[in-house]
């Protein structure tokens, strides 16, 4: 009876081998996949995030939307009056189509259909009376007819 013994370097491989085979096998048993990601870019500086709801793209159940909305954003930038804010989005998202809310407040009426968007960021540093805030909280909805589907926070911050 002959046993084969093999060097090191191919036992070690092997059992990595074996051990990516079992994390994936792990991951693939969870069934849980990311949410899709929203992006906030300003300048160079660019924040993604997971969403803060998100139902696997159906809709959001009626009791749970307000708290959706006011959840804290757990991203951040820093942004100047005068720059530009761009936001972008998965595919997905921007089929169904999406909306700004700013401090939990719908800000547009019809949902955009494109993956990226530009916007002065002076529209979100300033009130309705016209006087200048040092932040704002903005959320990226997605919609589905009139539904909302997907919700992800930003806090914009005004550079001192």
């Amino acid at each position: 009876m002959t046993v084969a013994f093999f060097p090191g370097k191919a036992r070690r491989a092997g059992v990595a081998l074996g051990a990516v085979s079992a994390g994936l096998l792990v991951l693939s048993a969870c069934g849980s996949k990311p949410t899709p990601l929203a992006t906030v870019t300003v300048g160079s500086d660019s924040v993604n995030a997971e969403a803060a709801c998100y139902n696997g793209g159906k809709a959001i159940k009626e009791s749970q939307i307000k708290t959706c909305l006011e959840k804290k954003p757990e991203k951040t930038i820093k942004v100047a009056p005068d720059d530009r804010i761009r936001f972008g989005v998965e595919p997905e998202i921007a089929e169904n189509g999406w909306t700004l809310f700013i401090g939990g407040q719908q800000a547009e009426q019809e949902p955009y259909k494109k993956t990226y968007r530009s916007i002065p960021a002076s529209a979100f540093l300033s009130s309705q009376t016209g006087e200048s805030s040092d932040s704002a909280r903005i959320s990226i909805v997605e919609t589905s007819g009139k539904k909302l589907t997907g919700v992800w926070h930003f806090e914009l911050e005004k550079e001192s």
